[in-house]
């Protein structure tokens, strides 16, 4: 055997190092491997949700995220102020909408920030314009920092799970790990060779994404269009274009794509005789729509589009991949640092596959809305009105940003189980500014000592924080699990449930 880590994860996407940095804070020597050699330039997701925004807070990475965001705002900016002569062109500007359901735009006018559910989420709430390749070049630089080893050009090509370990072979190299992650994508190699599950739907569209240079340009409409033949989208970035036909899947998903099918497609659904000239990034994408039903088989493990597929409408898998690595991270961690049992992992299936079946759900429900016959566009036509409410709009903007996610953990307290409220506390810090470590915190909101007595046999798997919040009702004290989420929640002092709490997520005490 020619090396050995705890963990081996097969991909080097936002999920696979995401995941790695995870597992790194927690002391995890963990080894990464990508077979393609530098960040892929396609373009994809466009934007993250508010767990993703918040689960990269935590880490202390909002300042990059705010820079970002900040750059993709003055792109969209400068794009659709392009050619209009405007004194505003190189001023940023807050996009007009907060997402698209299907393509019909969303109003940020519309969307009722003053619910509760939209309550205490913290700076990182705002923001939202980050590419995918910036949340993978920002996590590859954090990775290096922490001590990650990532090779790329690098494949993994088959394993052997013998129940006390993984024999991971990369091509003609070999290495012993603890587990093995699949975080490889949609035709995922990991899942393929473990046997995997991956019950869904067969796709029924033909998708491209492009950055391309094109004259007839000024004949395209800016944004999302509908037309008679399918949908198509121009900028927000210079150059960029998409198009989804609903006749059916590609030939072959894995042919080159030339400029001239590109323009054919644009053509046949847009209308406008624009001509292709030089394509400078271009994928092809369906709305497969597949999950496997367990997340674990043995030491294997996926997250990310390895583990479900679905058509890319909203960017909702970026956000959903960032979400299975911040939920496994920590509980992998703690099974192989020896302070939980396996079955720990177990969890991770319980929590995740939901959300995973829900995000699944809504694309296929995008994509009925997108068909091109009649019956459809009526439907179509009703969704539209219904978005330009402000009841359905805020519902519907809800969910696709992520702030109604959580997970059954039981506990009668109304908190348990969803993320952390990002309370401001009387010490000028912000609840979410303590996760940096990557360790749970017990927050002591009312300075008691009898409630910190009690988590001290679980020192340093969980940190005390004490403060008092600004504003936080009768709320005394939270067990935040490391990925955010409330374990453990008490009014007026009470410690009800606070051992099995911490038994349940942290071990044995000691």
């Amino acid at each position: 055997m020619d090396e050995t880590f705890d963990v081996v994860i097969a991909g080097a996407g936002p999920v696979g190092l995401m995941l790695a940095c995870e597992l790194r804070l927690a002391g995890v020597d963990v080894l990464v491997v990508e077979r393609l050699d530098e960040i892929d330039p396609t373009m994809k997701a466009g934007g993250i949700n508010i767990p993703t925004a918040q689960a990269l807070y935590r880490r202390g990475l909002l300042p990059e995220l705010v820079a970002e965001s900040a750059r993709a705002r003055d792109q969209m900016a400068r794009f659709l102020t392009a050619g209009k002569g405007s004194a505003e062109t190189d001023k940023p500007m807050t996009p007009p909408f907060r997402g698209h359901f299907a393509g019909i735009m969303i109003g940020a006018d519309l969307v009722e920030f003053d619910r509760s559910t939209f309550a205490d989420l913290g700076p990182a709430a705002k923001v939202n314009l980050v590419a995918q390749q910036s949340i993978e070049a920002l996590l590859g630089r954090r990775a290096e920092e922490l001590g990650v080893h990532v090779r790329r050009g690098v494949e993994l090509t088959d394993f052997e799970d013998d129940g006390a370990g993984v024999t991971v072979r990369l091509g003609d190299h070999t290495v012993r790990a603890g587990w093995l992650v699949g975080c490889d994508g949609g035709r995922s190699t990991v899942r393929k060779l473990a046997g995997f599950d991956f019950p869904g739907l067969d796709p029924e569209l033909t998708g491209y994404q492009a950055i391309v240079e094109m004259t007839g340009a000024e004949g395209l409409n800016p944004g999302w269009t509908t037309t008679d033949t399918g949908i198509y989208v121009h900028g927000p970035v210079p150059g960029r274009i998409l198009t989804v036909q609903l006749d059916g899947p590609p030939a072959d998903r894995d042919a080159p794509i030339t400029a001239a099918e590109l323009q054919a497609s644009l053509r046949a659904v847009s209308g406008v005789p624009v001509e292709i000239t030089a394509v400078h990034s271009a994928t092809r994408f369906t709305d497969n729509t597949r999950q496997v039903t367990e997340y674990r088989r043995g030491r294997v493990l996926l997250a990310g589009d390895a583990a479900h597929v679905h058509s890319p409408f909203g960017g909702q898998g970026l956000n959903l991949g960032i979400g299975d690595a911040v939920n496994l991270g920590w509980k992998l961690a703690a099974v192989v640092r020896g302070w939980a049992r396996p079955d720990l992992l177990d969890t991770y299936t319980t929590e995740r596959h939901p959300i995973g079946a829900w995000v699944l759900d809504w694309t296929r429900a995008q994509v009925a809305l997108m068909r091109t016959d009649p019956r459809s566009r009526k439907l179509r036509e009703v969704m539209t009105e219904l978005l330009s409410t402000r009841d359905a709009a805020t519902v519907v903007f809800e969910r696709i940003s992520g702030v109604l996610h959580r997970y059954d953990l039981g506990g009668g307290h109304e908190r348990v189980g969803a993320a952390v409220p990002d309370f401001a506390l009387s010490d000028g810090t912000r609840l979410g500014s303590h996760f940096a470590d990557g360790a749970a915190v017990l927050f002591d909101l009312a300075d008691s000592a009898q409630l910190r007595a009690a988590v001290a046999p679980w020192a340093p798997r969980v940190r005390v924080v004490t403060a008092k919040a600004v504003a936080p009702g009768d709320l005394t004290g939270m067990l935040v699990r490391p990925d955010g989420f409330v374990a453990w929640a008490a009014d007026a002092g009470s410690l009800d449930g606070l051992e099995a709490a911490l038994i349940r997520w942290f071990g044995a005490a000691g």
